[in-house]
């Protein structure tokens, strides 16, 4: 999986990291940080990517 490549997260997770992305904007973070901060939280909750193939 090439870096940046969301393929393998399932749709609750981007839809979490998308809550939080937003969040993260609200409080004044920059996009690309925000998207840094969301993704990352949900690799911390959950492991990284969960799609089974």
């Amino acid at each position: 999986m090439s870096k940046g490549d969301k393929s393998s997260y399932t749709a609750k997770q981007k839809r979490e990291a998308s809550h939080i992305e937003e969040s993260e904007k609200k409080k004044g973070k920059s996009e690309k940080t925000a998207e840094r901060i969301a993704w990352a939280t949900v690799n911390k909750r959950d492991g990284g990517g969960k799609k089974k193939s």
